[in-house]
């Protein structure tokens, strides 16, 4: 018994779209075969800018053989017979539009502003004037940056092993690290492990291990100790 089930048919193409002028256009566009070819330039044009008067389309195959021009507005694409893979090449007819000669795509074309350099220098905001400003507030931030000998003396007198508290909060604790850290900043840094809960770490600082301590014992100080 034959089944009264009718799956419905794909009365869709799938068509590669070229343009003439805009050689940076290309895009796969799915139509209906029962879409008329006006209807087909009013979705194409909302994508290249080719008006729907001044647009020609050209329908190839996939070899590159040019089968027809798609000139009569009234007629269904599938009229024309088109199949998935077939190209849709967009011929623009005028000759003043934005996109002949090229001018969507080389900016060689279009006219520049332009500028003196004694009006550019007359602004009271500019690149340049910005450029100048970050750099003198970078030189400013160097300036106030720690040496690397920081806190170098004091350490000195300071040995791993030495008890030791630290204020203010006369935290008291044992030094388990003395030297220069790195991850920790420029100068000399003293670790310590609190003899209570009170610090920050493990001994370990931005993933670099200085010295080993119970969790939440552990803390890095300038010299700041007794």
């Amino acid at each position: 018994m034959a089944s009264g089930l009718q799956l419905p048919t794909d009365d869709s193409v799938l068509l590669q779209v070229t343009h003439d002028s805009i050689k940076s256009f290309s895009a796969e566009l799915r139509f209906s075969l029962q879409t008329t070819i006006e209807s087909m330039k009013e979705k194409l044009w909302r994508k290249c800018g080719t008006s729907v008067g001044s647009m020609l389309l050209q329908l190839f195959d996939e070899s590159g053989s040019k089968l027809c021009d798609l000139a009569d507005n009234s007629r269904p694409l599938g009229f024309f017979s088109p199949h998935d893979g077939f190209r849709l090449h967009i011929v623009d007819l005028d000759p003043s539009s934005v996109t002949s000669s090229g001018w969507l795509e080389d900016t060689s074309l279009v006219e520049k502003y332009t500028i003196s350099e004694e009006a550019y220098n007359k602004l009271d905001s500019n690149f340049r004037k910005f450029k100048e400003k970050l750099a003198s507030q970078n030189a400013t931030g160097n300036q106030n940056k720690l040496p690397d000998n920081y806190m170098v003396d004091l350490c000195a007198n300071i040995k791993v092993g030495d008890r030791c508290e630290v204020e203010p909060g006369e935290k008291r604790g044992v030094v388990k690290f003395v030297g220069k850290a790195e991850t920790a900043g420029p100068g000399y840094w003293v670790g310590i492990q609190y003899d209570e809960p009170l610090g920050k770490h493990d001994g370990m600082v931005k993933g670099k291990r200085y010295f080993d301590c119970p969790p939440q014992h552990g803390a890095k100080h300038l010299g700041q100790i007794k």
